[in-house]
């Protein structure tokens, strides 16, 4: 299947991928502290396990910085 992720397309077997799977694929250092989007809309942090991304869909990783 083809998703991509952070606008990079990436290809990966199968037909899904959850959510955390995906930030342990990417290496994501510290991912309590990131805030993911599945197709636009927030997912919650309870459902990184159960929320799948299927061929097609666009995910994004928000990192929020503080500072002044």
């Amino acid at each position: 299947m083809i998703i991509k992720v952070n606008g990079d397309q990436l290809t990966l077997a199968g037909d899904s991928v959850s959510i955390r799977e995906l930030l342990t694929l990417k290496n994501v250092e510290m991912p309590e502290m990131v805030s993911v989007q599945l197709n636009g809309e927030f997912v919650e942090r309870d459902h990184l396990e159960s929320t799948k991304a299927q061929e097609g869909d666009e995910v994004d990783f928000l990192y929020f910085m503080g500072g002044g």
